[in-house]
């Protein structure tokens, strides 16, 4: 039985969640389509510039995404602080970026204030837009909509261009968190698109490489950084998890991590895989097979949540499921 988004998206249970979205009929959103000889390879483009633009406008971090040849994955962090701090200027300004807006809204930020009789309409019209910014379905909606009307024209064709709606999983603690961004991050490689992370066109771990490369360059010979992305949700390092704007994992780290994860699935040898752990495992207390596996089957191993089994029970309880999939590989996650 289908459970509404709704359910599936719980801000106040966990931030981060990983989507992904379809296209139908076998279509290619991007690369080289053996059904009609065409190269749609531009079209990854649109995704991440879109993905930009909203990224500017909504409450919603981007931890991951990998653009791929019908597909494409997100790992996203719903940013509540920021979302109840807005101002009903910058509510109804970030609204505007990207839809006509109420004329009574837009009365009110020419003008800086509108008539009594108006106040009560202004007030449920920021209200709703303010929920709406800090909502994944309208941030994929937003995302879709518009990638759908380009494809159709540039096709001259009419009709659904993604599978339905998009699908979601929880991501609870943050075993789950950076096992799905290595998933989401490894996609190329384990498609066979590429052979190395820095070729991994139009992924989150490729701008991260760059960017990474970028300020190191800019700090020695003083020059501003690029502004060509968008700030993805940074690593902040594990001795400041007391901020919540980060990812609490240094991206030296996990930069070793995906790295070595990586070339074990390329060689599929375990005698090509290093004999010390990477820091990371060691302090999660994770062994090598167990999250090559992960890496590998993230999406098998797990349905519409992943994180430790008892989180994962009461989440789903919590929405009114009666099963929960993944029990054997979430222990193999938290052996604790």
């Amino acid at each position: 039985m289908t459970i509404s988004r709704r359910k599936l998206i719980e801000p106040q249970i966990t931030p981060f969640y990983h989507v992904i979205n379809r296209c139908v009929r076998r279509a290619y959103l991007c690369g080289d389509d053996p059904y009609n000889g065409k190269n749609y390879h531009h079209r990854r483009g649109w995704i991440v510039n879109k993905i930009k633009q909203l990224a500017a406008v909504f409450c919603i971090d981007v931890c991951a995404y990998a653009v791929m040849s019908n597909h494409y994955h997100l790992v996203l962090k719903i940013d509540t602080e920021q979302q109840q701090k807005l101002t009903p200027e910058a509510v109804i300004s970030r609204w505007l970026q990207l839809f006509n807006g109420h004329p009574i809204a837009v009365d009110f930020l020419k003008e800086g204030q509108i008539g009594a009789d108006k106040q009560q309409a202004l007030s449920n019209l920021v209200a709703e837009w303010q929920q709406r910014l800090g909502s994944i379905s309208w941030f994929m909606r937003c995302l879709n909509e518009e990638i759908a009307r380009k494809a159709n024209k540039e096709d001259q064709c009419k009709g659904a261009f993604w599978e339905g709606r998009f699908k979601s999983q929880a991501l609870l603690d943050e075993q789950a968190l950076l096992s799905c961004m290595m998933y989401v991050d490894l996609n190329p490689i384990r498609a066979g698109v590429t052979s190395s992370l820095q070729q991994s066109d139009f992924t989150s771990i490729q701008q991260r490489i760059r960017e990474h490369h970028q300020a190191k360059v800019s700090s020695s010979s003083k020059l501003p950084p690029s502004a060509n992305h968008f700030q993805l949700l940074p690593f902040v390092g594990a001795e400041h998890q007391a901020k919540t704007a980060g990812i609490h994992f240094a991206f030296a780290d996990y930069l070793e991590l995906i790295d070595w994860t990586g070339r074990c699935i390329r060689n599929d040898k375990k005698g090509f895989i290093v004999s010390s752990q990477p820091k990371i495992l060691q302090q999660l207390g994770i062994t090598s097979d167990a999250w090559l596996e992960h890496s590998e089957q993230f999406m098998e191993r797990y349905a519409n949540v992943s994180g430790k089994w008892s989180q994962m029970c009461a989440f789903k309880q919590r929405i009114g499921g009666q099963w929960c999939k993944g029990k054997s590989a979430s222990h193999q996650l938290h052996p604790s």
